[in-house]
């Protein structure tokens, strides 16, 4: 494949408000996972993996975190003709109104995107977990003469509904497409997804939201044809299949949507189990984030299982266990955490800083002594003072408080909280 010929396109996505309050000073995509990376690395680099370095990114919504973070990360050797840019929403006089879905973020982007020189589109979502060879899914695209391709993947009855399911033929062209089907009409979309997916009680093809159109189509979709059509996999997409030869490209590795808090911390403490569905130690799939001059790790005393750390910490807890440890965080003596994601901090306190907070009881920058804290998600910069008890669970009613919310029974603690010594949830 000539990835000279492809121009992908990362969705920068909407207000995000399921994953509210992460989302509520940075958009979906600049949301830290793994504690050291952002959801928008993802597929970035699943990008570069694929020998494909031209890449936008379109952002509108709370954007200036993630704006900073593409800006200072990614950018390719003067010699290359590779790059990752920004195209913000932007009001224009014939069209005032910001992006409306995903069909119309890349309609209103065309104008720039038009000229560069491309004869595939990749089309990507910036808030899914996944490790995937784009430059099979394109030369699969080639090979069928395709005018588009969907990325589709094998899902299990519970969870069919949640998702576009799709039908195809033998040759894997989509014969037809329903969004987010009730239960009681399901048994009419099983497919043939092979006898290892049959196996796992996958019998359903989803869509992964992952589309290559071919240029000339894709203008005419969005130009023409369908003008005021918001969204592909609500209305691009199934008006397409009658008139268009649309393929599946079907992938079995692991993927998975952060569509709420529940799902992006499972998706996180998945990553301390001994083989990880997401496999952040692979030589061939590096996730690429931004390079911080960052000390190793100290770690002093505490009892580790299956915790991931990120460089430049200081714990000196007595157990972290189920967890990420995110970059620059502390972790006071005699604190015990349990399931959880701690984000770290952006920035270290200086002696100065930590005396002068002293004498205004303001909690030192990160977790402090004598802490217990379990199914908690505790966001960047958050000051969790001394003898702080948490324990998140299913005996908590969802909630939304100043300092913390809770969902699904996770304790998410928010950005820049101050929890001062003895608090309770």
């Amino acid at each position: 494949m000539e990835t000279s010929k492809v121009i992908a396109i990362v969705l920068g996505g909407g207000a995000g408000s399921r994953l509210y309050p992460l989302t509520a000073s940075r958009s979906k995509p600049a949301v830290p996972i793994a504690g050291k990376y952002r959801l928008v690395d993802i597929p970035i680099s699943n990008c570069i993996n694929s020998s494909l370095n031209r890449i936008l990114v379109l952002t509108q919504f709370n954007s200036a975190s993630l704006n900073r973070h593409i800006k200072n990360t990614y950018q390719f050797s003067i010699f290359s003709k590779g790059f990752v840019d920004i195209l913000a929403a932007e009001q224009t006089p014939d069209n005032p109104k910001w992006f409306q879905g995903t069909a119309d973020a890349v309609r209103q982007s065309l104008r720039h995107i038009v000229n560069y020189d491309f004869e595939y589109v990749l089309i990507l979502s910036g808030d899914q977990l996944y490790q995937m060879d784009f430059a099979e899914m394109i030369d699969n695209h080639i090979a069928k003469g395709a005018d588009i391709s969907i990325a589709t993947i094998p899902v299990v009855e519970r969870d069919a509904p949640e998702f576009g399911i799709l039908k195809s033929n033998d040759e894997q062209t989509i014969t037809s497409f329903i969004e987010k089907p009730s239960k009681n009409i399901l048994p009419e979309w099983i497919s043939d997804t092979g006898e290892a997916m049959k196996a796992q009680g996958k019998r359903y093809l989803a869509s992964m939201g992952i589309y290559v159109f071919s240029r000339k189509l894709l203008f005419d979709l969005l130009e023409n044809e369908n003008k005021e059509a918001t969204d592909f996999g609500k209305e691009i997409i199934p008006g397409s299949i009658e008139k268009y030869t649309v393929v599946s490209f079907q992938y079995d590795g692991y993927w998975t949507d952060i569509g709420n808090i529940h799902s992006f911390f499972d998706a996180n403490l998945s990553l301390t189990l001994d083989l990880p569905p997401f496999n952040l130690f692979d030589n061939q799939k590096t996730v690429y984030s931004h390079a911080r001059m960052l000390p190793p790790a100290k770690i002093s005393g505490t009892t580790l299982e299956k915790t991931i750390i990120a460089e430049g910490s200081i714990i000196n807890a007595s157990r972290i266990e189920n967890s990420v440890i995110g970059i620059r965080s502390r972790i006071g003596h005699g604190s015990t955490v349990v399931s959880c994601y701690i984000m770290g901090n952006d920035f270290y306190e200086t002696l100065g800083d930590i005396e002068s907070n002293s004498g205004k009881n303001i909690p030192k920058l990160g977790i402090g002594d004598r802490c217990y804290i379990k199914n908690a998600i505790v966001d960047k910069n958050c000051r969790i003072g001394n003898d702080v008890r948490i324990n998140g669970g299913n005996h908590l009613s969802n909630a939304d408080h100043s300092l913390y919310s809770v969902k699904d029974g996770i304790v998410v603690i928010k950005k820049g909280a101050v929890l001062p010594d003895g608090f309770i949830i």
